[in-house]
């Protein structure tokens, strides 16, 4: 799974990253802190126009959903498609094949299984880079108000060492690609076999982790500060490294 990222990434950050022009910057808010449940709005290039960097809802509402009830009940069960079925299931295999996208990001979270407790941990790159996440994306219009919905899914895989260790109760992770890959995936001129083979583990070598603060885990509490991703040591637990 991947609910929960690190989007702390101004304006200018993300356009000279990734060469695009940010459109609706008035909209955007950077935020060390976005749950897929919040339905947030999070940066993305998409194959459509990737000369620009959009804003994209958290839920992927397929374009052939219809009503406004379906939408939001479809929205929570789609966060993440799994690459294993992503050309396959109807929810996911339209925007496979033409609605491609990735998701900047500067880390995400994810829980540890021990014993009794779920220990939280921050997961970055290697150099402290931005770095893409393989997404899909859709656009859907409701009918009776003409509102338009651009929402996205997050793909994901199974882990690699160090996030199987991490993930340790699900052992997926989110497809994580380098430069060259992600330019591929976003090209729909590459065939669906070649995407296809984009959407594997990325090698452990390319990230780092540590655990962090219960703060992520309290509802009550602003987690868009630093604090959140500050390193955090839980005495007597036995962490699996």
């Amino acid at each position: 799974m991947c609910f929960t990222v690190n989007v702390n990434l101004i304006k200018e950050e993300l356009e000279n990253r990734y060469g695009a022009t940010l459109i609706d910057p008035d909209k955007y808010r950077p935020s060390y802190y976005y749950h897929a449940f919040g339905l947030p709005e999070i940066p993305a290039i998409c194959s459509g126009n990737p000369s620009v960097i959009q804003l994209l809802k958290w839920g992927l509402i397929p374009a052939w959903t219809k009503s406004i009830d379906d939408a939001n009940k479809i929205r929570y069960k789609t966060f993440n498609a799994r690459s294993e079925s992503i050309t396959t299931k109807p929810s996911f295999s339209s925007s496979f094949r033409s609605k491609r996208c990735i998701i900047p990001v500067k880390g995400f979270y994810e829980w540890q299984h021990i014993g009794n407790e779920k220990i939280p941990w921050y997961i970055y790159h290697t150099e402290n880079e931005i770095f893409s996440i393989a997404g899909i994306y859709d656009e859907w219009i409701e009918n009776n108000t003409g509102e338009v919905f651009n929402t996205f899914s997050i793909v994901t895989t199974e882990a690699n060492d160090l996030m199987a260790q991490i993930h340790n109760s699900g052992r997926r992770m989110p497809v994580i690609f380098n430069k060259s890959s992600e330019t591929r995936w976003i090209d729909l001129s590459t065939s669906q076999s070649d995407a296809i083979e984009l959407l594997v583990p990325s090698p452990s070598e390319i990230l780092k982790a540590y655990t962090i603060s219960p703060l992520i885990n309290d509802r009550s509490s602003n987690r868009n500060t630093p604090e959140v991703i500050k390193p955090y040591t839980y005495p007597g637990l036995n962490l699996l490294f």
